[in-house]
């Protein structure tokens, strides 16, 4: 399954970037981290295909495992804010949502922003695009859904692979399974079409 807004979604709220222009290049991106186990598996498989990321990081967890994001950013990835303690915006109001953001970039140095769940209120978007980029994505992988296999999830992947993707995995135990069935498959076709993975830098 492939979750691409409406051309509409894109016209009302411009601030939100979906894809990049760009020619031969894929951004693979990481939600939720850095996550012990999980982390420094999925480094070591972008640097067995020498593909760099961008990894949306929750500042909670970058301060109880420092010397993991410190890794992240060592291996040439980028990163970005997804809030401190994964907000979800419809069910937070504005002043706490931007001091959770406010939390995280005490720790996470970065002009990118992701909304957990991408759940944000349109007044949230509007303050927070002040500050950030907003990135969405063009591909999600669904590696979250334990309802679904690792087969089901890269299905929803692989067909959509074009320049200027943004695909979104996820940096968990909860995922794990999922990811990282997908996860090398999604970048052997990704080499197979002769495009370059690439970290998102606005």
């Amino acid at each position: 399954m492939k979750i691409t807004p409406p051309a509409f979604i894109r016209r009302i709220f411009p601030e939100l970037i979906w894809q990049i222009e760009d020619e031969r290049g894929v951004y693979l991106t990481f939600d939720d981290g850095p996550t012990p186990g999980v982390t420094e598996w999925i480094l070591a498989m972008l640097k067995r295909y020498n593909a760099k990321a961008t990894f949306f990081v929750l500042g909670k967890n970058v301060e109880m495992f420092p010397d993991l994001y410190r890794k992240i950013l060592d291996d040439g990835h980028s990163v970005g804010n997804h809030t401190y303690s994964h907000q979800k915006g419809v069910k937070t109001s504005l002043e706490r949502y931007l001091e959770d953001i406010d939390f995280a970039s005490d720790s996470v140095h970065s002009n990118l922003f992701r909304p957990p769940y991408a759940r944000i209120t349109p007044s949230q978007l509007r303050a927070v695009a002040k500050r950030y980029k907003i990135v969405m994505w063009s591909i999600v992988s669904r590696d979250y859904n334990r309802k679904l296999s690792g087969e089901r999830c890269l299905r929803g992947v692989l067909p959509h692979i074009k320049p200027g993707a943004i695909i979104l995995f996820h940096d968990s135990e909860k995922s794990f399974s999922n990811m990282s069935y997908a996860l090398p498959k999604t970048l052997e076709r990704i080499d197979e079409l002769g495009l370059k993975c690439k970290a998102i830098e606005l």
